[in-house]
């Protein structure tokens, strides 16, 4: 069932408004699976918030719909130096309230990052290589990293930039991994209510009703080519049965994650076109291997040890964790049947994955299979670890964030349980879900990650790394896995500018990871949009829906 266009994607359906005499409005109409927290271009890195931005927030360097490399604010780049780099920026680029945009914005932006007050995931992992800036003119920037950094532009490609004249920012900044010197940054609310929402995009604020609607604007002064929409209005139907209702009665033009159980309708129906693509987001299991005791497990016996960490287990005696034994984790993976999910609960709609992402990523190890599925194996792993009779767990999972989230955990839960790991599940809303994980409050969990620099330093920093302020390894890695040799292996990955040695680094790293069972992949998302027949998406990897992309089919 995956269907590939090239060259084509996802589309949406334009509303015409004709008045006689007047030139026709068009308004661009969508139904969202998810709604980003805010408006706030630095409050959250996630999914819909950093698709969001980039209608009206740019970066220095863009990012195609395959993540290859782009100018955007900033026309040119290129190292001077083992730790230097230059920006030439775009001249006669105008903020939305007409202020120039010059590489001062650039600073600024920098320096509200790390103070966002309440983020819930923040975006300092793309700045943190940062040392200094110098500005010898306008539309110059010079920038020092404290390391080798050859990731520094795909980083640059990530936050968005802001205003520092409308943030009320007058004088000369001085860099630094603070606050810069400055005493107020724009608050999030103020995004939200538009007041703050400046930036060069090709569309401006228009309204935002948190639960019903965002509104976005035709920017008429935009520095490049004119958005096709005079007005974007999304809508926020994260009940997947309720998005597909609303395409076919016609209240939007296109949807993003239509039902899986419902392609074959649409694909049938003349009216409608779906378009699909390989995403790099990959869902996983991680599992709780940080302490001699886990909570959520049953069966297991007391703890050998005094817990020490964060979580319920520092504060109530849990049982103990069997996921410290490889074995125990290696035979959960091989309890799973990968394809069959994919084939069955998927619809074929997604890759069973042996990595943290797809076979021709950077990093990617050639021909790297998943796990087989093997629950006699499974069963013999678990008797060799001492848990002959299995013991019992509770799989966490959001139920509204990822394709069919719930009901793959489900049939998870049902492949343990066969292999005498008795399983039930606990699904909850996205938003609870998120928060409960922060807490370590689940001992295995499933989730998704997709790579915003589209390479594999990206997921093993942030899902495999130790967790650590000091390296800024671990941002994602709630199971708190931990191997020092592997944190090196990544560390110096990032630092080597090397393309070829890089790539080498990265794929032994992988299949180290993969090796030692630190996290268990599931599969591939295949990202599906549905749309009125009559326009055109470009598929992209970072699954991001972007109304810039609509156009109408020639």
């Amino acid at each position: 069932m995956f269907i590939q266009k090239k060259g084509l994607a996802a589309a949406a359906m334009a509303v015409s408004i004709a008045l006689p005499g007047v030139a026709q409005a068009e308004t661009l109409t969508m139904g969202m699976a998810s709604e980003p927290s805010s408006i706030d271009p630095h409050y959250h890195n996630l999914g819909p918030n950093n698709a969001l931005r980039r209608h009206m927030f740019e970066s220095l360097v863009d990012q195609d719909e395959k993540q290859n490399l782009g100018p955007a604010l900033a026309e040119s780049w290129k190292p001077t130096g083992e730790t230097t780099w230059e920006f030439k920026l775009r001249k006669g680029v105008k903020f939305h309230d007409g202020s120039d945009f010059t590489a001062k914005d650039v600073i600024f932006s920098a320096c509200r990052i790390p103070n966002v007050p309440n983020s819930p995931s923040n975006f300092v992992s793309f700045t943190k290589a940062i040392k200094n800036f110098e500005m010898p003119d306008a539309h110059t920037l010079i920038v020092h990293t404290e390391n080798a950094t050859p990731l520094l532009p795909t980083y640059f490609a990530n936050w968005g930039i802001l205003s520092a004249k409308a943030s009320g920012v007058t004088g000369d900044i001085k860099y630094d991994k603070e606050n810069c010197g400055l005493t107020t940054f724009p608050a999030t609310a103020d995004f939200n209510k538009g007041s703050a929402a400046i930036g060069t995009g090709p569309y401006t604020f228009g309204e935002f009703v948190k639960g019903d609607r965002l509104v976005l604007k035709r920017n008429d002064a935009y520095w490049g080519d004119k958005a096709q929409w005079d007005s974007v209005v999304m809508k926020p139907i994260s009940n997947a049965t309720a998005r597909m209702a609303a395409l076919l009665s016609g209240d939007v033009d296109f949807i993003d994650a239509p039902p899986t159980q419902d392609l074959e309708k649409l694909k049938s129906n003349a009216k409608f076109e779906l378009s699909q693509g390989l995403s790099n987001r990959v869902i996983y299991l991680h599992m709780d291997q940080f302490g001699p005791s886990s909570n959520g497990v049953k069966g297991t016996g007391a703890p050998a040890a005094k817990y020490e960490g964060e979580g319920p287990c520092a504060s109530k005696d849990c049982e103990k964790n069997p996921f410290l034994d490889k074995r125990v984790r290696q035979a959960l993976s091989k309890a799973i049947n990968r394809e069959a999910i994919v084939a069955k609960i998927m619809g074929g709609v997604a890759v069973a994955a042996g990595e943290l992402l797809p076979q021709g990523f950077f990093g990617t190890n050639p021909g790297m299979k998943p796990e087989a599925y093997d629950p006699e194996g499974a069963k013999k792993l678990l008797a060799e670890a001492g848990y002959p009779n299995g013991f019992e767990l509770v799989l966490g999972t959001p139920n509204d964030r990822y394709i069919n989230d719930a009901k793959v955990a489900q049939v998870i839960a049902q492949m343990f349980t066969r292999i005498g790991v008795k399983t039930s599940v606990n699904a909850m809303t996205k938003s609870v879900f998120f928060k409960t994980r922060n807490k370590y409050e689940f001992s295995i969990y499933l989730a998704g990650w997709g790579a915003g620099t589209g390479e594999m330093s990206n997921p093993l920093r942030a899902l495999v790394g130790t967790r650590s302020k000091k390296t800024g390894l671990g941002g994602t890695n709630r199971g708190r896995y931990s191997n020092a040799d592997l944190d090196k292996k990544i560390l110096t990955a990032l630092s080597t500018v090397d393309d070829a040695k890089r790539e080498m680094i990265l794929q032994e790293a992988s299949r180290q990871a993969m090796d030692d069972y630190s996290i268990l992949p599931l599969h591939y998302e295949v990202t599906t949009w549905a749309h009125r027949k009559g326009l055109s998406y470009n598929a992209r990897a970072d699954q991001y829906t972007l109304a810039t992309g609509v156009t109408k089919a020639n």
